[in-house]
C-alpha cells in the first residue's frame, strides 16, 4: 500500500510540473528502474517470466523498497528542485534512481548477494506451467 501512495505522490509531482502523456511517465519510469536496477520495467518482467502481470506484485521485499526509494527520492528531489516539462523530470528521475541504485550496490557488496532475482510471486501451478513452456520452446 506504501508503495502505490509513493507511487501516487510521483506522479502527481510530475503532474503538476508539466508532464502529461502517458509515454512520458513511461519513460520517467524506465529512467528510476534503470538507475535503481540497470533494467528497465519491461526488462526486468522478463526476468522475472512475467507478461501482462504487474511488476511490483511480483518482487521481492527488498526489490520493492529499492523501487521506492527511486521514487521516494526523485519525488524529495522534484520538491527542492522544481524541475520543468519533461527533459528536466528526466534528469531528476536518473538521479532519484541514482540513490536507489548506489544503496541497492552496497547492500550486494555487504551481504554478496544480488538483490535482483528471477523470483516472483506467481501461484505455484501457474509457475509450473510456464516452467513447461519454456521447456518446449
Amino acid at each position: 500500500m506504501r508503495s502505490i501512495a509513493i507511487r501516487e505522490e510521483l506522479t502527481d509531482e510530475w503532474k503538476n510540473r508539466g508532464v502529461r502523456e502517458r509515454i512520458e511517465y513511461s519513460i520517467l519510469t524506465a529512467e528510476i528502474s534503470k538507475a535503481t536496477f540497470g533494467l528497465t520495467p519491461s526488462e526486468y518482467k522478463e526476468l522475472k517470466g512475467l507478461k501482462s502481470q504487474n511488476l511490483r506484485d511480483h518482487m521481492t521485499d527488498l526489490e520493492l523498497i529499492f523501487s521506492m526509494l527511486g521514487e521516494a527520492s526523485t519525488t524529495a528531489i522534484v520538491k527542492t528542485k522544481n524541475p520543468k516539462g519533461f527533459i528536466e523530470n528526466k534528469k531528476v528521475a536518473k538521479q532519484g534512481g541514482t540513490i536507489a541504485g548506489d544503496a541497492r550496490k552496497a547492500l550486494e557488496l555487504k551481504t554478496g548477494q544480488k538483490v535482483i532475482s528471477e523470483d516472483n510471486y506467481l501461484p505455484e501451478s501457474k509457475k509450473i506451467k510456464e516452467l513447461k513452456k519454456g521447456k518446449q520452446k
